[in-house]
């Protein structure tokens, strides 16, 4: 075997650390999703339709679908289910009667304040202690592997 240099091991070191924690976001999302009766696939859902309200997408089923890597019948299975629980809504799109759009309730975000807000609160609070370029070199880093990890996805 090869070895490692001091640069490849720092690198794998992030490589660890970034697993460890997706496995605690993981962790916590499933709890979130075990105490509200969600499957782990409408969180995934609503994190995306949260995410794309802020970027100003307007998210439709095949959109949705698209993000989660779901047929038609499963995308309309959740959608469904979420809209029952009160969690997401759908709408016509004014600017094309044949779209629907989809919108996540006050239900969903405030459910997901009430238990995701004080893990944003400390990640914020861990935040508070690095400069603005520290921090900007940590997204850049971070929307690299992003894009690494799509990259590398298994076809």
């Amino acid at each position: 075997m090869e070895e490692q240099s001091e640069e490849q091991s720092r690198a794998l070191g992030l490589v660890h650390l970034l697993r460890a924690v997706t496995v605690e976001f993981d962790m916590l999302g499933a709890e979130f999703a075990a105490r509200h009766g969600l499957h782990p696939t409408d969180v995934r859902a609503l994190i995306h339709l949260l995410d794309a309200d802020r970027a100003g997408t307007r998210a439709t089923p095949g959109w949705l679908g698209g993000q989660l890597r779901l047929n038609s019948a499963g995308t309309t299975s959740l959608v469904d289910r979420l809209e029952r629980l009160g969690l997401v809504s759908r709408s016509r799109d004014t600017a094309d009667r044949r779209r629907v759009l989809l919108k996540v309730e006050e239900k969903a975000m405030d459910l997901g304040q009430s238990f995701f807000g004080p893990v944003i609160g400390e990640v914020l609070a861990a935040a508070e202690v690095f400069e603005a370029g520290e921090l900007e070199t940590v997204r850049r880093f971070l929307t690299a592997v992003l894009e690494s990890a799509g990259r590398a996805r298994p076809v």
